[in-house]
């Protein structure tokens, strides 16, 4: 019953998906970060629907990318630009240590964070527009998994910036080498099916979500001493971002 429960807790945290409502108890928390990732799936799933969609009916291809590159967004709610925008403020506030730690506390929102996320959305919408291969947009949608998956491994594995906060205290319920352990096979399960797609869109594809991850453990470290939920949420929305880039490259230099 407990992995059930897992299961509704990581949809209630990280998505806006309705799932029944219950008292969390410490043990039904083990596990929450193994269904992380399948928040991921049901963005993919989601947007490949809508391609389908807007293949069958012929949907005008700004409706086509505005509507799609909206669709992780609507499902989570937000949930990982809140931590984009915070980061980015930090990051540049050229502050140190400790008053970027409080900028990532601080409710409000900058002028750094603002434009930083004008900028995300606008290159995530070309990079979205650009991926036309049915292949590509198979691992582009998987993409969404593999970057919740990494999430998951950087909350159990590399060094928290602060003993508090609701990163520490998913890090500090789980079972770490259980969790680490299912993580790395639904991770692994994630690259075998991108590669089934396309063996070189899956291997640039794959090879952008790592080169994030190096680049988020690096800053992270480098400026905060470790990470936090925020800088664990900028991660996701930079991993795919940065995989829709790889797709969009693959697409336009081989697919055409």
């Amino acid at each position: 019953m407990y992995i059930l429960k897992s299961l509704v807790i990581a949809f209630s945290i990280y998505s806006k998906i309705p799932v029944p409502q219950f008292e969390w108890k410490e043990e039904d928390m083990r596990y929450m970060l193994c269904f992380f990732p399948w928040v991921g799936a049901v963005i993919g799933i989601g947007i490949y629907v809508w391609n389908f969609l807007c293949r069958r009916f012929l949907i005008g291809e700004i409706c086509y990318t505005v509507i799609g590159a909206a669709i992780p967004l609507i499902l989570t709610g937000g949930f990982h630009a809140d931590g984009f925008l915070d980061t980015m403020d930090a990051f540049h506030s050229y502050q140190p240590r400790e008053r970027k730690l409080e900028i990532l506390k601080d409710s409000h929102i900058g002028a750094f964070a603002v434009i930083m996320f004008a900028v995300y959305g606008l290159l995530y919408l070309g990079f979205f527009s650009e991926i036309r291969d049915e292949r590509l947009l198979r691992i582009a949608c998987g993409g969404f998994f593999l970057a919740r998956c990494l999430s998951g491994i950087s909350v159990v594995s590399f060094p928290a910036a602060k003993k508090e906060g609701m990163l520490y205290l998913f890090a500090d319920r789980s079972q770490k080498k259980r969790v680490k352990a299912l993580l790395y096979v639904q991770g692994a399960g994630c690259i075998l099916f991108m590669l089934f797609q396309s063996v070189w869109g899956g291997v640039a594809i794959v090879a952008a979500a790592f080169g994030t991850f190096g680049w988020y453990y690096y800053r992270s470290k480098k400026e905060l001493g470790g990470i936090t939920g925020d800088t664990a949420g900028c991660f996701v929305l930079l991993c795919e971002a940065g995989m829709l880039a790889a797709a969009a490259a693959m697409d336009i230099l081989f697919c055409r």
